[in-house]
């Protein structure tokens, strides 16, 4: 399974790929960022973020797209500039008909260190070792991409298998 990770941000919104399946080795297709200057209206800035991530979908052709869940921060100015930057990132896989999964940061953590209160320095250091990457991705915003995408290639992959089954199943269970 190949997928996107995005970490959404009206700055930086990080992007990483990686393809793989649980139980074996992932492997790195692609990390960087879309940066937008805070110097830009808002309208630019979302228009800036999804030409990036278009692009980044055309270049990469994942199979699905894993989003950072947004959550509730004392800063109400940020939380709604990352929640605009993920439903960008939403809106562009829906075009294509990609899955997207939402993940959130605890959860993410969890899957990549075992601790769902690990700090960017263990999430970079955790992503750099599963990856075999010779150094950490900068900035820590495209470390976090790779974690998204790799928290959904072992967890969502199977998931997205679990429901399936389920959904092949129902039609059965309801005739008896």
């Amino acid at each position: 399974m190949r997928v996107l990770g995005v970490d959404p941000g009206l700055t930086r919104c990080g992007l990483g790929a990686v393809e793989g399946r649980p139980g074996a080795p992932l492997g790195l297709i692609a990390v960087g960022v879309v940066r937008t200057g805070s110097d830009q209206e808002l309208g630019a800035r979302l228009v800036g973020i999804e030409a990036g991530i278009e692009q980044w979908l055309d270049d990469v052709r994942p199979d699905a797209v894993a989003v950072e869940r947004v959550f509730a921060q004392h800063n109400v100015r940020t939380v709604m500039g990352t929640a605009q930057a993920a439903g960008i990132a939403v809106l562009c896989a829906a075009r294509r008909g990609l899955p997207v999964a939402l993940h959130t940061p605890s959860e993410v953590k969890a899957a990549i260190t075992g601790s769902g209160t690990a700090d960017k320095k263990q999430i970079g250091a955790m992503v750099t070792r599963l990856l075999r990457l010779a150094e950490m991705p900068k900035p820590a915003d495209a470390a976090d991409a790779l974690a998204l995408a790799i928290c959904h290639v072992w967890r969502g992959g199977a998931q997205s298998r679990l429901a399936a089954a389920l959904a092949r199943a129902a039609p059965k269970n309801a005739r008896r």
